[in-house]
């Protein structure tokens, strides 16, 4: 009974219904025939069956009715992936593009570099060399990528670059303690030069008081000092006589911060470096055998030994050998270390 009043109700739609949508419903469900006759599990729609529905859509109103192979959200989505197509293929590049030009990474480099090598230049500055060199940018865009500009260490106002230009009036002191044979402590004073890391003056001692400290200084600058700066720490053996007569000298004391010995650096490195190179090879049986010993040591540092800070020269820049002789083995300090010469 249901089926047949359903008939019914279907032959009265189809007779009120206009002819034109008689034939395009049809149309329809031949195109969908057409798909499912094809040989594959699942059917697959082409980009002609696509671009089908897609006008159907935009001319017949009920075309979800006569919709089977997929659902109608699937034909919004390749509606909406084919304006996205058609947006990007044709109006974007036909239009002109709109804002400033962004800033090449040719241009970029050269901010960076202009900022690394010139501390002191603005944006005003680097503009206008910019302007002379023939690009086109903004100056609101040069003081945008000067802030992004990397720091790097070799920037002429850090500390590294202010102590190189100042090392040659710059001098440190300091102590290192050193046992002997009979468990007595031997304290070794010495004056260091930042500018070539010269030894200036070296003695040993196993009472360091204030006045002996202020008479090697006497013996290390007995004329005009060529130091305007002595870093010392805050040892109680100096006293205050030792800044005073530092003063005296036409020297100015620089004390460094209590327990920071990285600010002593240049002092510190060569106590590394004489303790690993000679202390930890020998032991020291007086004053005047440990006395012998640096001295041996102090002719090598500065005569042979060569250094990373230096680009691998001596303090007193030793000659390179330009001949092709034979390459000979001189022993220094006791054998302890060598220096290679040529024959002839």
């Amino acid at each position: 009974m249901f089926g047949f009043a359903r008939a019914w109700v279907c032959l009265l739609v189809r007779l009120f219904r206009s002819r034109q949508n008689l034939l395009i419903e049809n149309l329809a469900l031949r195109q969908q025939l057409a798909v499912f006759k094809r040989q594959n599990a699942r059917p697959k729609l082409s980009m002609v069956d696509k671009v089908f529905w897609v006008l159907l859509r935009r001319l017949w109103l009920p075309w979800k009715t006569a919709l089977i192979v997929v659902s109608p959200d699937t034909v919004v989505r390749w509606h909406r992936a084919g304006f996205k197509l058609w947006w990007r293929r044709l109006i974007s590049r036909v239009r002109q593009p709109v804002g400033r030009r962004p800033v090449t990474k040719e241009i970029r480099e050269l901010i960076f570099k202009m900022v690394v090598e010139n501390p002191t230049w603005r944006a005003p500055r680097i503009h206008g060399e910019l302007l002379m060199l023939g690009y086109d940018v903004s100056e609101r865009s040069v003081s945008r990528w000067m802030r992004r500009a990397p720091h790097t260490p070799e920037s002429g106002q850090r500390w590294r670059t202010f102590l190189r230009n100042h090392r040659e009036a710059i001098a440190a002191m300091d102590f290192f303690s050193v046992p002997t044979l009979t468990f007595n402590v031997l304290y070794v004073f010495f004056l260091i030069g930042h500018d070539r890391r010269r030894i200036l003056h070296f003695n040993v001692t196993r009472h360091p008081t204030s006045s002996w400290i202020v008479q090697q200084l006497r013996e290390a600058f007995p004329y005009e000092p060529p130091v305007r700066f002595l870093i010392l720490d805050h040892d109680s053996k100096y006293g205050i006589e030792v800044p005073a007569a530092i003063r005296s000298m036409s020297m100015r004391p620089v004390r460094t911060a209590v327990g920071c010995p990285w600010q002593n650096g240049v002092a510190e490195r060569w106590v590394g470096n004489c303790r690993r190179e000679l202390l930890d090879h020998v032991i020291a049986i007086n004053s005047s055998h440990l006395k012998r010993l640096l001295a041996s040591y102090v002719d090598y540092y500065h005569e042979d030994r060569s250094h990373c800070g230096l680009q691998k020269q001596t303090p007193v820049k030793r000659t390179r050998c330009a001949g092709q002789g034979q390459v000979v083995s001189l022993p220094r300090v006791g054998g302890l270390h060598h220096r290679y010469d040529r024959a002839g």
